[in-house]
């Protein structure tokens, strides 16, 4: 019974860990494995002069080997930025010609006339929008609003030449004093998205290429702010600008994705805590893509954003659901970290995917070295101490035999 109470708190503590959260099947499995070793383990006699250290000991020792063996089973920090592949449906007789169809249509017919259309598109938008920027230079407020008209309506062409099928729930935002919007992050394409209905100022990374290029130009003039990664002093840069946007009552709608990084649409990762820190309303918003024609989410690590611009627009549509939900505003004695968990829990329930508490930053950068030897400190202490109270232990029974 003991051996038995041992496997299922194994399997109790991989199950209730908060960063790893495998399905009753794998844990059912890992239970029953763990219980078959046990009993192996104890049916081998021991020899007297041995101190014989079990599996079931070395994982109550630690919560840092539960953890790793909860990752064995259930690598979830990877499978956040996993792009799912759809599986083959063209794989008999009957269904291989209207695949081939598919692709006709798809690449032959609809991709051209996108091509042609976003075409057209980005030739009356620089046609209007350059003569603007540079004539109405005195006219400040009349400039903006026709510059915010210009950007929405490109981002309006962009999402035609995906077919874009989008939803929008709740009420159109609006241009009100000390308000942020956080929204989770799939693709760049989703700044596109809420660009079309409002025209926000956005925090990005800054981007090289062609994208880069109208970062510095077409997107500066709504307020943007971009950052850089790599620099270390950008934060505190960052933090001045966002104060700075969010008093003044001319500046756009400021759009976070506190993320900080494209999470694949199945689950959240933990929020920056800077957009909650600014002493205003924050407006949580919830993307869903449905994935029935095509994959949204970009892995930047493998494909450049002209490539995944291609990829949707040789698809047969984008079918996106936006929901504008209620503002909230910090309450008492709530730490900008429990806000931003509170945020991101409305997003995760009503976009319907899942929370894991990982930073999305880590897809870029290794754990810092003092992290990594904290956590290997506390574990060899841990080992330690329980070596040593079992060494007593089998002291005194043999003093006393």
């Amino acid at each position: 019974m003991g051996i038995q109470r041992t496997g299922v708190k194994v399997s109790n503590q991989l199950r209730d860990s908060s960063l790893f959260r495998p399905s009753q099947s794998e844990v059912d499995l890992y239970q029953h494995d763990m219980e078959d070793f046990l009993l192996d383990s104890a049916a081998e006699p021991a020899a007297p002069h041995q101190n014989k250290l079990l599996l079931c000991d070395l994982l109550d020792i630690s919560g840092v080997l539960s953890e790793a063996a909860s990752a064995i089973v259930d690598d979830s920090f990877t499978r956040c930025f996993k792009s799912n592949i759809p599986e083959p449906w063209n794989w008999n007789i009957y269904l291989l010609p209207l695949w081939c169809l598919g692709v006709i249509v798809r690449y032959c017919i609809l991709f051209p006339v996108r091509v042609l259309l976003l075409t057209v598109g980005w030739i009356i938008f620089l046609g209007a929008f350059i003569p603007v920027h540079f004539i109405l230079r005195k006219h400040d407020h009349m400039r903006r609003k026709i510059e915010r008209g210009l950007v929405e309506f490109i981002c309006s062409v962009f999402v035609a030449s995906w077919t874009g099928v989008v939803k929008y729930h709740g009420p159109r935002p609006s241009r009100r004093p000390r308000q942020v919007f956080v929204a989770n992050h799939t693709s760049m394409i989703d700044f596109i998205i809420l660009e079309q209905m409002t025209a926000f100022a956005v925090i990005m990374q800054k981007h090289p290429g062609w994208v880069g290029l109208l970062q510095n130009t077409v997107l500066e003039s709504l307020g943007c702010i971009w950052f850089n990664r790599t620099e270390s002093k950008d934060r505190h840069v960052v933090g001045e600008k966002l104060r700075k946007h969010v008093i003044d009552p001319e500046s756009n709608l400021l759009l976070i994705f506190p993320e900080g990084t494209c999470v694949n649409n199945e689950y959240i990762v933990m929020f920056k805590k800077g957009a909650f820190e600014l002493d205003c309303t924050v407006c949580p918003v919830a993307i869903k893509y449905n994935k029935i024609f095509v994959d949204a989410f970009w892995n930047s690590r493998k494909q450049s954003f002209t490539m995944h611009l291609l990829r949707l627009m040789t698809s047969w549509a984008v079918v996106c659901d936006v929901w504008y939900l209620e503002p909230q505003t910090i309450r008492p004695n709530e730490t900008p970290i429990e806000f931003a968990e509170r945020v991101r829990d409305m997003i995760a329930k009503r976009a319907g995917i899942k929370k894991v508490a990982w930073d999305g930053y880590l897809k870029y950068y290794r754990p810092s070295s003092k992290l990594t030897e904290k956590m290997q400190q506390k574990f060899a202490e841990s080992m330690l101490r329980r070596l040593r109270t079992k060494t007593s232990d089998e002291d005194l029974s043999t003093s006393m035999e």
